[in-house]
């Protein structure tokens, strides 16, 4: 027996009214991480609160207008999480915020629990750090919104992953489950979207995401993933997220802990590091980069 049925969230299985996707801290049995996917079609609108939560109002696909404190902020968007990078919104805790559509489309709600008052903040593309991490089959795009950046959270880090059909991504397999020089303790979510393939990109797509004991914390997770789908990770070593050959694969990734230093501290699997040594060997895959990338980063 696995752990599939626990931690794997399948696309609908949280919907609801305009969100696709809920996950709070209480459906994850955590403290800190939770995520709401929004579907809004032009010209629609919901008021949304913060209560404990502090997040990132992103953009997947399609454009908004936020209004927080009396504020309005104009929200360029993209047309999807495969074409461009977005502009965002940082939203503190205690808040109560209303989103129009001003193109339809689908927006992501990354959240944490909060242990600060902080700023509203509204961060345009230039503020997202951007990059291409491995090489060959492990070559991914890495865009980096509240993570190795200056926008300034209490415990909320997010950033998404582009990975070309047949690739490896999120390896080596890592873990980021106890406090320690090298490691910071952070419950983490992933959420996939698949790209179509085939003729005229007509066929659905798919993934596989594992997840694994570390020690003395037992999980065993092996799914297949497809777009909507959520895995949610407390603790173990996960990796690889595998894009099946044709169908390129996206993922959000929101992490959280008890830390303030709003560092990403991760360590691999012993049995795996030495990968990291073999992507110097490999060109890059010229699949890469999906997106343009900040030259600046």
């Amino acid at each position: 027996m696995n752990d599939n049925d626990t931690y794997v969230i399948r696309a609908g299985e949280t919907a609801d009214g305009p969100f696709d996707t809920v996950i709070t801290t209480e459906r994850a049995g955590w403290e800190f991480c939770s995520l709401r996917i929004l579907a809004l079609e032009a010209g629609e609108s919901r008021e949304v609160d913060t209560d404990r939560a502090e997040l990132l109002v992103l953009p997947l696909s399609g454009a908004a207008t936020v209004t927080v404190d009396g504020s309005t902020y104009e929200l360029e968007g993209r047309d999807s999480v495969f074409t461009n990078i977005t502009d965002y919104l940082f939203v503190p805790r205690g808040k109560t915020m209303t989103i129009t559509a001003t193109r339809g489309g689908r927006f992501a709600l990354p959240a944490t629990t909060a242990s600060k008052d902080l700023p509203v903040r509204y961060c345009p593309r230039t503020d997202v750090k951007t990059g291409i991490r491995g090489s060959g089959i492990m070559t991914r795009q890495v865009n980096n919104y509240a993570l190795g950046n200056d926008v300034e959270t209490s415990h909320l880090l997010v950033c998404e992953v582009l990975t070309p059909g047949g690739n490896w991504s999120s390896y080596p397999p890592h873990k980021h489950d106890v406090h320690s020089d090298d490691e910071r303790v952070l419950e983490e979510i992933y959420y996939f979207e698949i790209r179509d393939g085939g003729p005229e990109r007509g066929t659905e797509g798919f993934g596989l995401q594992r997840v694994y004991s570390s020690p003395g914390k037992e999980i065993d997770v092996c799914s297949e993933v497809r777009s909507g789908d959520t895995v949610i990770v407390p603790w173990g070593y996960h990796g690889p997220s595998v894009a099946a050959p044709g169908h390129d694969m996206y993922y959000l990734n929101v992490m959280g802990g008890p830390s303030e230093d709003s560092t990403w501290l991760m360590t691999d699997d012993p049995c795996h590091t030495w990968q990291r040594q073999a992507w110097e060997g490999d060109d890059i895959d010229p699949r890469v980069p999906f997106t343009p990338l900040n030259e600046e980063n």
